[in-house]
């Protein structure tokens, strides 16, 4: 839980921060931060080494705009029960 809070929190936020302070807007996907899109000249990454997965070796789930933060992102881990929307989430907006 602690370590899915970090990239959370830390480590894919930074990437999704340097991202838009390049590009001016979030990625549409976080396949964005480790290849670029098509026909992206202000791309200046790759923003990560390799696309995180959370600690019950699920992929994170990004939505931009966000459901919950429209005016940014989205992003969690599904945490041990491998479902969106149960308790057991780790979330960017709380």
């Amino acid at each position: 839980m602690v370590a899915a809070q970090a990239d959370i929190h830390g480590g894919i936020r930074l990437a999704l921060e340097q991202y838009r302070l390049d590009t001016d807007f979030f990625p549409t996907n976080l396949q964005d931060l480790v290849q670029s899109p098509t026909n992206m000249a202000k791309w200046h990454g790759p923003y990560l080494d390799r696309l995180p997965v959370d600690p019950w070796d699920n992929p994170y789930v990004y939505y931009y705009p966000g459901k919950h933060s429209t005016n940014s992102y989205d992003l969690l881990s599904v945490g041990p029960d491998g479902k969106e929307g149960t308790k057991d989430d780790i979330v960017s907006w709380k």
